[in-house]
């Protein structure tokens, strides 16, 4: 290509590694946008214990941004040590670099210069920014009406069964945000969503007013990235259909000018995962404003996820 392009992904965990690790191969700029909201596992014991953001998901994101030929330090840098973690003062269940976050946050007294400070030791040159600049909390509102409280809470999601999910709420909902990273997004080529857990990363996200309010307003071209296969309990049964619903309650519209799925379903999922392959209605294929590119983008080795340079291949030539 002959232009660096520049990427925006909204969203974290999982799925926004693995994107990451299939875009670093190419020349782009990328900006990383994940949520402020995780209260569980090593990145909630952190918030709780030293009043820091959950610097998780952006440790995983550097991790999957370090160059391929330095794999071993990748896998250092997302080492959870062993144990189930109980107190918040041992480092059973932490990984590795989230302590070394916690080290920076405690030598500088500021996220984003420890975000800066661990992005320089590892080589990292993305914009990684949290999508808030103060923590925030995630509840929701289930179809029969209860409300739920807790990232933890919804992440493990056996609350929603049999009714599941309606609407998310992060609070506080006037929390600042970094007008460099709402810049970033206005500024985009291209604003990728997903993949990854649609309430607990993806929608946490896209539902902060200001940058709901840029999504909107970028003229870049917008790509929401299909899920490989949905998530038990949470989006149990799950079509397009229903991702598109659950943004239209949740942000007001589908924005999105593609649709990336995966058309390679032969790949058997071990029944230990309690996963299934997401199915694509007809009348999201035949009858709606977006373009919809199947390919086999599944990673063949875990096929409840995506293979990173596959993805990263069909998002540069649907540009």
């Amino acid at each position: 290509m002959n232009k660096q392009q520049r990427i925006v992904c909204l969203g974290g965990g999982v799925g926004t590694s693995n994107l990451l690790r299939g875009l670093k191969h190419y020349p782009t700029h990328l900006t990383v946008v994940t949520s402020m909201v995780d209260d569980g596992g090593s990145s909630g014991r952190l918030r709780k214990a030293y009043g820091m953001m959950p610097p998780g998901d952006m440790i995983s994101c550097i991790a999957a941004l370090i160059p391929d030929e330095q794999e071993e330090l990748r896998k250092l840098l997302i080492y959870r040590f062993p144990g189930e973690g109980d107190a918040d003062n041992v480092i059973d269940g932490h990984k590795l670099g989230n302590l070394i976050m916690l080290a920076e946050f405690l030598r500088t007294h500021d996220f984003y210069k420890a975000l800066e400070k661990t992005k320089q030791i590892f080589g990292v040159t993305a914009d990684l920014f949290p999508a808030t600049d103060i923590r925030t909390d995630l509840s929701a509102l289930t179809n029969d009406g209860r409300t739920v409280h807790t990232e933890a809470t919804l992440d493990l999601a056996l609350y929603s069964e049999p009714h599941g999910l309606k609407k998310i709420f992060v609070e506080p909902v006037d929390a600042p945000v970094n007008e460099k990273m709402i810049q970033n997004i206005l500024d985009a080529d291209i604003i990728i969503s997903g993949p990854g857990d649609l309430y607990t990363n993806q929608l946490p996200v896209l539902v902060i007013p200001k940058i709901k309010e840029a999504l909107l307003k970028s003229k870049a071209k917008k790509i929401f990235v299909l899920n490989i296969a949905n998530k038990p309990f949470e989006t149990k049964d799950f079509t397009l259909k229903n991702f598109i619903e659950a943004f239209k309650e949740n942000i007001g519209s589908f924005p999105f000018d593609f649709v990336v799925a995966n058309n390679n379903h032969s790949l058997p999922i071990p029944e230990k995962y309690r996963y299934q392959y997401i199915q694509i209605d007809e009348e999201p294929r035949s009858n709606q404003p977006f373009t919809i590119i199947e390919k086999d983008i599944v990673n063949e080795e875990f096929p409840i996820s995506h293979n990173p340079k596959k993805l990263a291949k069909v998002i540069m030539e649907a540009y």
